[in-house]
């Protein structure tokens, strides 16, 4: 018997098709991926599975329980984990997996042994608050939650988005340690790596079943999607220095950031050019956002000094802000307004004037194909659409620089070397991009990357001096190497 069966299932949410006659089936003890753009059903399909979500028309049974009709003995037997995590931020993380454990009606101490392997690995941090985390630390424990009933079958809904790349890697074993016991887990996953390490993989696009089959399979099919041709950049690398940009626009001297006895940021200095692209990376908690917020002028440092802009970072804040353009991990944007709103507020505040304004609008429109979407609500978009916006209304006013703080998180490739596209063009123009991202091959079409573990540069330069420096084959090796050295990477 499959473990998973879904025949002609649909779903509808108002004018939306999210799922259009989805036919699948997913073996017992195989890791299976679901794939495809967002906005393709995935999620959709996953809540639909897990019986938290009613499906229109079709059928679906999950280990021989109807979702309908059996939803709590599906309950019983499945583990979740959704797109975001699901835990409680102001508990601690033993209060979360106890919290969890009552919700299946069982406690910790009596299946302590279905989590161990995993649990262990964050223990020591039993009474920490979970908001307090890492994204690595969070990952462990919203897995830890959904195994601790001993499910038969685990769905994670893109559980490594915004995880760096070493706790991803650590995640994956986690999950072919599990597979080895004979779970069936269904996955889906924006990244490739992550993709290749299925058994099999189904294609999702506007709600409907593309392709079935292996990775390679169903990834040579669809190559210009998943695999999309080269950028449109020249990179810097190579070009002789008297011809590079010399005018610096981010400048540091052992800026330190420190909260209480922890130092965030522990003496970094480093310099960034005008059109320069910098990528600043970092496992998840070594500081680097933190440094970003100092260089925005959002933050105050603790010691250290350092220009952006040209303006002094402990006395010039405010003149920094207006500068600069800065793009969040969690977008600026507002939800409740229209895109063209959301363009004419930022643009407002940035000083546009009202022909600027709407002459500029008109432009980003039209190139980013969005007129006929200008009137939509934000909080319809699909999460790539809104990455690609939230870039543009950060540099709308044309800054020395541009701050974005892993901006293409849990996107598919395709949008992504759009986005990248963009940020090229930005660069071109004169703009200075300062950006931090958990893709390594996204981070090797920086000019220049630097690499920082435990709140120091550990290492900064070309990918070509860095790969050589470490005798790695490419930069995913360079940082997983860097970044198993951190002390404390798990805080």
């Amino acid at each position: 018997m499959d473990a998973v069966i879904v025949k002609d299932v649909s779903k509808t949410y108002g004018p939306v098709q999210a799922l259009r006659q989805v036919s699948l089936y997913i073996e017992k003890g195989e890791i299976f991926g679901l794939i495809g753009p967002d906005g393709a059903g995935k999620s959709t399909l996953f809540r639909i599975l897990c019986t938290l979500l009613l499906l229109d028309s079709g059928c679906a049974t999950v280990e021989g329980f109807d979702v309908v009709g059996q939803l709590n003995d599906i309950r019983r037997i499945v583990g979740y984990m959704p797109g975001r995590f699901s835990l409680y931020q102001d508990l601690s993380v033993e209060e979360n997996i106890r919290f969890f454990a009552t919700l299946y009606g069982t406690s910790l101490e009596a299946r302590r042994a279905s989590v161990e392997a995993i649990y262990s690995q964050i223990e020591r941090f039993s009474n920490r608050r979970v908001g307090a985390l890492s994204g690595g630390m969070k990952q462990k424990l919203a897995l830890s939650c959904a195994l601790i009933h001993d499910p038969s079958i685990l769905f994670l809904d893109e559980p490594t988005t915004g995880v760096d790349p070493v706790s991803r890697k650590e995640f994956w074993e986690i999950l072919q340690s599990l597979k080895a016991k004979g779970m069936t887990i269904v996955v889906s996953t924006p990244y490739l790596d992550e993709i290749s390490q299925c058994d099999r993989i189904a294609f999702l696009q506007e709600g409907s079943v593309r392709s079935i089959g292996t990775p390679d399979k169903v990834l040579a099919e669809f190559s210009h999607i998943f695999r999309p041709s080269g950028l449109l950049h020249e990179s810097k690398e190579g070009t002789p220095e008297s011809l590079r940009p010399s005018e610096v626009a981010i400048e540091v001297q052992n800026l330190v950031k420190a909260f209480g006895s922890f130092h965030a940021v522990d003496g970094i200095s480093f310099q960034v050019k005008r059109g320069e692209i910098f990528g600043f990376l970092g496992s998840n908690g070594a500081g680097k956002t933190t440094a970003m917020r100092i260089l925005a002028g959002l933050s105050k440092p603790t010691a250290g000094t350092g220009q952006v802009a040209g303006f002094d970072l402990g006395t010039d804040y405010e003149k920094i802000k207006s500068h600069i353009g800065y793009m969040s991990q969690r977008f600026s944007l507002y939800d409740d307004l229209t895109v063209s709103e959301n363009i004419r507020l930022f643009a407002g505040i940035y000083g546009m004037s009202r022909r600027q304004i709407r002459e500029k609008t008109h432009e980003v429109l039209e190139r980013l194909e969005f007129a006929a979407h200008k009137d939509d609500i934000v909080g319809s978009l699909p999460l790539g659409w809104k990455q690609k916006l939230a870039f543009v209304v950060s540099i709308f006013h044309h800054p020395d620089i541009v701050f974005l703080d892993e901006p293409t998180g849990g996107v598919d490739p395709a949008t992504r070397r759009q986005f990248w596209q963009l940020i090229y063009d930005a660069a071109d123009s004169g703009i200075t991009v300062f950006v931090t991202t958990h893709y390594m091959d996204e981070a090797e079409y920086c000019d220049r990357i630097s690499i920082m573990v435990d709140g120091k540069i550990e290492a900064i330069g070309t990918l070509s001096e860095l790969t050589q420096k470490y005798n790695q084959p490419d930069l995913d090796h360079v940082f997983t190497l860097l970044a198993r050295q951190a002390r404390r990477s798990a805080e």
